[in-house]
């Protein structure tokens, strides 16, 4: 199955290189794109619950779907995956 969602705090490249990254290490997601300009991220999954483990992994990245909240504390990490991201490029 395939999925596009709407991801909050994304900024720039640093943040899509680290969200790419992070998810193309979990087996069960694959064909993962990113857009910046609109923020959404498509990426395929084999279950619901590869999706949700997609979506919590985006959350601890700093990175919730629009459907979450968006904390302080999350805008924070998104802030650091995004320089670890730059770094990493």
């Amino acid at each position: 199955m395939k999925i596009t969602k709407q991801i909050q705090n994304l900024k720039c490249g640093g943040c899509a290189h680290t969200i790419i990254s992070s998810l193309e290490e979990l087996n069960s997601i694959d064909n993962v794109k990113l857009n910046v300009g609109t923020s959404e991220i498509s990426f395929s999954f084999l279950t619901i619950d590869d999706k949700q483990f997609a979506y919590q992994k985006l959350k601890s990245l700093g990175y919730p779907v629009i459907d979450n909240e968006n904390t302080l504390g999350l805008r924070a990490k998104s802030y650091i995956s995004c320089a670890i991201g730059k770094i990493k490029k």
